[in-house]
């Protein structure tokens, strides 16, 4: 129980974590995912800096417009104002004045066009970013071992997929680059004021004290209310996905109202923190506003009294005026993307957290071929799901069985557990809920590692096959039947070419569903909702068998199989069972013996280890588990006697 509170403690910390604003080894990793766009990058930036350029000459070409042609002698160019447009102005009032406003809309066009080329180069690289970054964050979760799943939530790994990604996005297309356009328009804009009059300059300058103030506050209260945001959006995320999968149980015990309360809680811890990020914003905005106000005012003062006294123009007046009303713009902007661009470190950190999780279950470098037979071997293995430390590792490595069993904070799942399934046999396994009879299939497709013995398939221990070609062996048919959105065509075959229409209606035909699917509109091709959600249990797992049929494995493996289907149909897909187990291994839990009687041998599990292991007749003559469990299911059913020496009263329940 301790161990799963810290779990959710640290996958809480991790939905939350915050990060620097600016984090240099990220920045690195995330370039890399811009260097095969590096060409629409570089456009985008030169596009920005003739923008910055088009942007500070406006008030520029204002004061030259004032100052030469409209307080000045017509033909005077003594002034040192507008010098080097000098020669490409006239000296006529009237056509100087033309060519200014013709020069001042040539550069609002020329920005709106830079603007249209920089925005759609970086809304176009930021979706190649986000579908390569999804891709491989999708690629590397199809890698990941089944163990891994088990201490994920599935709503937060969804959540690093939208999310995340779009955060990323958003500093691609509206952060670094944004960015770099308010600093290059800021530096021109400080570059020509203290050109023109530094005094005036540092006169507008003065309140930049109080903005930085002011924006470190607003930082602050931002960063803490973003890092609520992005918690609260996972868990209502997980909460949503947990409960959506789940809702037949929600609406069979009557849970609407309290599932209900409860995400209206988690919902509305995601109001509260927005609505702080909003209140945050709503007073920071005005009070920039207020300062930059401030700042005009003592421009006009200063600077108008500086007119009377002919220390200043009135053009300069006028361009500081409108400097000043541009300067503090990208200030408002910096202090936004300074929130984008925190938020994305904080999304980088969680993505590459993910991604830099190597999977525990890999093919080796140098991968071996088995014989081919189709054998299964168990040695000697024990086997917990728990996370273990390297030291509790190599204590299992030298311990011998007796400390094994001893390990009190390990919680094993298999003991020692050994038994051969030859080519072409039908083993079964039998035992109480819990007694770990998944767990050895799923350790016979390699989907967890043991800690202790070996697991050998085709007489080679699992941990030396390649993983997709040990795989591609198994066929498998599952207690809880998973069908994926598509047709049924595409489920049967889930991918795979070689699968012919004619081997697919065979192996449906085998499994008694090929009637069915004929008899829908489409048939093969009828489209299935999330889930195969349009078709009952027992037809879904139908089409199980046949998928797994269809893909001629070399073993089969069938975990409840046919707990789903009605009896009739039972009988049927056993009848089909018999065909399709021959010349394969095949491995069938159950827990109605009626389906393992016919098995060569029936492997018993009791907490955890082999107990017995033989034939039906074998199990029954020596009176023990299996003899008990048998005895339970058909104590109220049968009237005779298997030639074992049984006697009705031992049937009936006599001790």
């Amino acid at each position: 129980m301790a161990e799963e509170d810290k779990k959710k403690q640290a996958q809480q910390q991790d939905d939350e974590v915050v990060g620097k604003a600016y984090d240099a080894r990220l920045m690195r990793r995330l370039l890399k995912y811009l260097y095969p766009y590096k060409w629409a990058a570089v456009v985008s930036v030169i596009a920005i800096l003739i923008k910055a350029v088009c942007d500070v000459l406006g008030p520029y070409l204002m004061e030259v417009a004032i100052d030469r042609y409209m307080t000045r002698h017509v033909g005077s160019l003594t002034e040192a104002k507008g010098a080097f447009l000098a020669r490409w102005l006239s000296n006529d009032a009237a056509t100087g004045i033309t060519q200014i406003a013709m020069i001042y809309l040539g550069a609002l066009l020329v920005s709106y066009l830079l603007e249209f080329v920089q925005t759609y180069l970086m809304q176009w690289t930021g979706q190649k970013i986000m579908f390569d970054m999804r891709k491989q964050i999708f690629g590397h979760l199809q890698s990941m071992h089944i163990g891994f799943y088990d201490r994920n939530p599935v709503g937060r790994l969804v959540t690093r997929l939208t999310s995340d990604v779009d955060a990323l996005n958003e500093m691609f297309t509206s952060g670094v680059f944004a960015i770099f356009e308010d600093v290059f328009v800021l530096a021109g804009i400080i570059f020509v004021m203290l050109r023109m009059k530094w005094w005036l300059a540092l006169l507008t300058f003065a309140v930049l004290p109080l903005i930085l103030i002011a924006t470190r506050i607003f930082r602050k209260y931002v960063r803490d209310s973003y890092r609520r945001i992005r918690s609260a959006i996972a868990k209502i995320n997980s909460y949503t996905q947990e409960h959506i999968t789940g809702m037949s149980l929600v609406q069979l015990f009557n849970r609407q109202d309290r599932a209900f309360r409860d995400f209206e809680a988690v919902n509305r811890t995601h109001m509260e923190a927005f609505k702080d990020s909003i209140l945050a914003y709503a007073l920071y905005y005005p009070a920039v506003e207020i300062f930059s106000s401030v700042a005009i005012a003592l421009v006009i003062w200063m600077g108008g009294r500086g007119v009377m006294r002919g220390a200043v123009t009135v053009g300069v007046l006028v361009a500081f005026i409108q400097y000043a009303q541009r300067f503090f713009r990208p200030i408002q902007d910096l202090s936004e993307k300074y929130n984008i661009l925190q938020a994305a470190m904080a999304a980088s950190e969680r993505v590459f957290k993910l991604l830099d999780t190597a999977p525990e279950i890999v093919s080796p470098a140098h991968p071996k071929q088995g014989d081919g037979s189709g054998s299964i071997e168990f040695r000697g293995v024990w086997f917990t799901y728990q996370r273990l430390s390297d030291e509790q590792r190599a204590k299992i490595a030298t311990a011998s069985e007796t400390e094994l069993a001893a390990m009190e904070e390990i919680e094993w799942i298999l003991r020692g557990v050994s038994f051969t399934v030859q080519p072409g046999q039908t083993a079964a396994i039998v035992g109480h809920t819990g007694a770990g009879k998944s767990t050895i299939i799923s350790l016979a497709m390699r989907f967890y590692d043991v800690q202790r013995g070996a697991v050998l398939i085709d007489g080679l221990d699992a941990r030396e096959h390649d993983l997709r070609t040990l795989r591609e062996h198994f066929g498998v048919v599952l207690q809880d039947p998973v069908l994926f959105s598509g047709t049924i065509a595409d489920n049967i075959r889930l991918g795979t070419e070689r699968i012919t229409y004619e081997q697919m209606h065979i192996a449906a035909e085998q499994v008694n569903v090929h009637d069915f699917i004929q008899s829908l509109p489409k048939q093969y091709e009828e489209p299935l909702r999330e889930r195969g959600n349009s078709l009952s249990t027992g037809q879904k797992q139908l089409i199980n068998f046949a998928r797994a049929l269809a893909h001629d494995p070399r073993v089969l493996i069938l975990d409840e199989a046919t707990s789903s289907v009605d009896t009739d149909t039972e009988i049927r897909v056993r009848l089909a069972l018999e065909r399709m187990i021959v010349g394969r291994t095949s491995i069938v839990i159950a827990h109605r013996l009626s389906t393992v009687q016919r098995a060569d041998t029936i492997l018993v599990m009791h907490k955890g280890q082999l107990r017995e292991m033989g034939t039906h007749q074998e199990l029954l003559a020596q009176h023990g588990l299996y003899w008990k469990l048998y005895r339970l299911q058909y104590k109220d059913q049968e009237l005779g006697l298997p030639a074992d020496g049984l006697t009705p009263p031992l049937l009936a329940g006599a001790d």
